[in-house]
């Protein structure tokens, strides 16, 4: 498995989900489901740069809607890193 930083975000179009829409990963923008799948697989790992250094992105499960999401490991408030990076449209 390889690892990979995500170094911006395509943010959500306003549609009803309100999640991130896509990724960037060496400079090409990846659909959130695609990712999702990867990680969930295990297929790729992907890391935010954050204060603290590397921050891994993890998969996690909403709890009322069931649907999977990104988010990043072991952070305090705010709890997403990936929502600080720069956005790509």
């Amino acid at each position: 498995m390889r690892e990979y930083q995500i170094t911006a975000i395509r943010p959500d179009a306003q549609d009803v989900d309100r999640r991130i829409d896509g990724l960037q990963i060496e400079g090409t923008i990846w659909p959130i489901e695609k990712v999702i799948g990867w990680v969930r697989d295990g297929t790729h790992a992907f890391w935010v740069k954050a204060d603290a250094g590397k921050v891994r992105v993890i998969v996690a499960r909403h709890w009322m809607s069931g649907r999977y999401f990104l988010t990043t490991e072991g952070e305090g408030f705010p709890p997403n890193a990936l929502l600080a990076l720069r956005h790509v449209y």
